[in-house]
């Protein structure tokens, strides 16, 4: 198997500044440096290229997993994850690897040019190290940018299902759009944590938001409201609208042993009162 001649190492040391300046050019013009600031273009690719020397000198040969290849892993890793967050996908963030070819194989021509067949082993080791490294950086972007979007969908239902304490000892959930698996967990966890902070012994489920109840709607409701009541609270639905009364019927639903009402305001009366207060118009 080939290897990298002592001559293309040397000549990548002696050429690295001449080697960034062509890298940068190709990276500009492929609209590869889009929302990166200029700064830290340079220092990104001047750690890249020395951690690539680095490798080679140490005589580490081709396959990334080695242990000499180390630092260069995880400065992809730590690269990918930046580039995800700033909404690259993963051709720019590859082709941050892949645009080193041109600049290289050039240098390799101009250093190899009285020698054909050097010159194609040499292009064809550098070639497989760095299709191993864009590799390894679009995997490593793949599972940055999962984590990014898993992230955000999370945040995203915290923030569709807010907790409102209505009065001392009442907790209320707005519920807007459909409830999923995933949704109703994390109703739950929020709901069931609120309910621990504030002592609070009633809490009030409104669905006007949720545009359809089906079974698998219910069940999730169901659930919910199970796990409040082995906190010690009491839970009352309400947004109970008429299509959605019918569609429980229909369904044959049981609901038994859950307070429902048609709306928030009823809902919060009711708990009142079986808090022992009373709320009347000053006169």
């Amino acid at each position: 198997m080939a290897t990298l001649q002592t001559s293309t190492l040397s000549a990548i040391r002696s050429q690295q500044n001449q080697l960034l300046n062509d890298w940068i050019d190709g990276l500009e013009a492929s609209g590869a440096t889009r929302n990166l600031k200029e700064q830290d273009l340079k220092q990104q690719t001047s750690e890249f290229l020395s951690l690539i020397v680095n490798g080679l000198e140490r005589d580490s040969g081709q396959n990334i997993a080695a242990a000499g290849w180390d630092e260069i892993r995880q400065f992809l890793e730590k690269l990918s994850h930046s580039r995800a967050l700033l909404g690259q996908d993963s051709h720019q963030t590859a082709n941050f690897i892949f645009a080193l070819k041109g600049p290289l194989f050039n240098l390799l021509q101009r250093e190899y040019k009285d020698n054909p067949a050097t010159l194609a082993e040499q292009l064809w080791e550098i070639s497989e190290l760095l299709d191993a490294l864009g590799m390894h950086t679009i995997r490593t972007f793949q599972k940055s940018r999962e984590s990014v979007i898993k992230r955000q969908q999370e945040e995203l239902l915290e923030l569709s299902t807010p907790v409102v304490k209505l009065w001392d000892g009442v907790l209320a959930l707005p519920m807007i759009g459909t409830l999923d698996s995933q949704r109703t967990q994390v109703v739950m966890e929020s709901l069931l944590q609120r309910i621990v902070d504030t002592g609070s012994e009633i809490a009030i489920i409104d669905i006007t938001g949720v545009p359809t109840v089906d079974t698998l709607v219910a069940q999730h409701l169901l659930k919910t409201v199970t796990a409040i009541r082995l906190m010690g609270a009491d839970c009352i639905i309400s947004g109970v609208r008429p299509q959605i009364a019918q569609t429980i019927v229909h369904l044959g639903l049981d609901l038994q042993g859950v307070v429902t009402k048609a709306n928030l305001a009823d809902a919060l009366k009711l708990a009142l009162t079986r808090l022992g207060l009373n709320v009347t118009k000053a006169v």
